[in-house]
């Protein structure tokens, strides 16, 4: 038996699906289990909760071979990330009490660094509550994620553009395909290892790279143009960010763009993607 993280979201879903694929069993815990039907379907253990209720989480490790662990998602969080201090104290709680053999943990690049991170700020707040578990503890350091790019593909299509925060548009960014993460967590979950191990996941893509992927798969030619910096803030808040809320994914956008933020730590293991972003962008096309 072992518990994922996030089974209704990609990373996890992946994760889950391989291990039931391999015969092993799999619990989760959701919100509303409702959401979950179809992981019960599949013999899933679907446990209600969620990351900031420590019982809830303890009662779903308990016994189990393996944890995967990870942050939510939350692009707009207040001064001072005080919503992911609170799942990284649960998550602690929770740990302690129900004492996993090990512990596979969603982190991103940079999250080595203690300032200019923004959003990634979490994952550095996760990585610092979990350096003193007791058990083998392997740090997945994901780069940025193919899927990202998706809400992008329909402009393409239409203007032959793919605009682009990360620049200039030959600037190599840590990328991955969310699939790729979720196969890199059902190994290390079903892996022997002691110690701490931080994993850098990805492979170097450019944003003209991914506008050719783009045009690979809507068959035109399209072409990355960078969005400038004076106009982030309104083309983010046009995502419906809320006025004043856009700082953290700013920060981490210009941590990236400077080289701040990038793959090469002394001390990880670089596994690289296999799966393309001309993939991704096809599978989307099919839904």
């Amino acid at each position: 038996m072992f518990f994922v993280a996030g089974i209704t979201g990609r990373v996890g879903g992946t994760a889950a699906g391989l291990l039931l694929d391999k015969g092993h069993a799999v619990r989760g815990l959701v919100r509303d289990p409702a959401k979950a039907a179809e992981w019960v379907a599949k013999g899933v253990d679907v446990r209600q909760g969620d990351l900031n209720d420590a019982a809830a989480l303890a009662a779903a490790m308990e016994g189990v071979e393996g944890a995967f662990v990870m942050m939510p998602p939350n692009f707009a969080p207040q001064p001072g990330y005080p919503e992911a201090k609170a799942i990284v104290a649960a998550l602690k709680e929770a740990l302690a009490k129900a004492k996993p053999p090990r512990v596979v943990a969603l982190s991103s690049i940079g999250s080595e660094k203690t300032s200019g991170l923004g959003l990634i700020t979490t994952t550095h707040l996760l990585e610092e509550g979990l350096s003193d578990l007791p058990c083998p503890t392997a740090l997945v350091r994901a780069g940025s994620f193919i899927e990202n790019a998706l809400g992008g593909l329909g402009a393409a299509e239409a203007t032959g553009v793919y605009y682009s925060f990360y620049q200039p548009t030959d600037l190599a960014v840590p990328t991955i395909a969310t699939v790729d993460i979720g196969a890199e967590v059902a190994r290390l979950l079903t892996s022997e290892w002691s110690g701490k191990r931080i994993v850098e996941l990805g492979s170097p893509v450019t944003a003209d790279e991914m506008a050719a992927a783009m045009g690979e798969v809507l068959g035109r030619e399209v072409k990355a143009q960078a969005i400038p910096r004076e106009q982030w803030t309104k083309t983010i808040e046009g995502f419906g960010f809320p006025a004043g809320t856009t700082w953290g994914y700013e920060e981490m956008l210009d941590g990236v763009n400077s080289g701040w933020i990038n793959f090469g730590v002394e001390g990880t293991e670089a596994v690289a993607g296999t799966t393309t972003p001309a993939e991704v962008f096809a599978e989307a096309r099919k839904g």
